[in-house]
């Protein structure tokens, strides 16, 4: 544990409550996506598909981590997994934030193009997915690496007179 705690500059143990809900997070993510390998899903099939994507996303994960550890300015490493926990929250909250919003305003995948109920669709979840990330990235305590992020994002979009 002694190590574990030196490698991702954990100084209490409240702090391991990230890795460890990152931990248990990839773990349900692989068991959904092994699920889709299989019409009738069977644990004496689900389990061992479930550690083996387990295995490949966590080496994809902590490659990831690797590379962007020069890149992400961050007091500690464990706040990377905040970062990386803010933004799963965020991308699924803005697909269940986005869906009900479009049904509200009558529109479906029936009465309109489909092309253009997804680029609808995809432009009112971006919208929502810039609110949240800040909102989530401030109720994990990360709030100025976010806000910096959207400013970013923002520049990219071309909306810099918002940010300046």
């Amino acid at each position: 544990m002694k190590k574990f705690k030196a490698r991702w500059e954990i100084q209490r143990n409240w702090q391991l409550i990230f890795p460890l809900f990152g931990l248990i997070a990839l773990l349900y993510s692989s068991y959904k996506l092994a699920n889709l390998f299989f019409e009738t899903p069977n644990l004496l099939y689900v389990i061992p598909i479930t550690l083996i994507v387990f295995y490949g996303l966590l080496q994809l994960t902590l490659w990831i981590f690797k590379r962007l550890e020069h890149k992400w300015v961050v007091s500690y490493k464990w706040e990377m997994i905040r970062i990386f926990i803010v933004f799963a929250i965020t991308g699924s909250s803005s697909v269940f934030v986005g869906r009900p919003l479009i049904a509200l305003m009558g529109i479906t995948k029936e009465n309109l193009n489909p092309v253009l109920y997804w680029v609808l669709f995809i432009i009112i979840g971006l919208i929502f997915y810039q609110i949240l990330l800040v909102s989530f990235g401030w109720l994990l305590g990360q709030f100025q690496f976010f806000w910096e992020f959207e400013k970013k994002m923002l520049r990219r979009f071309g909306l810099r007179k918002l940010v300046d």
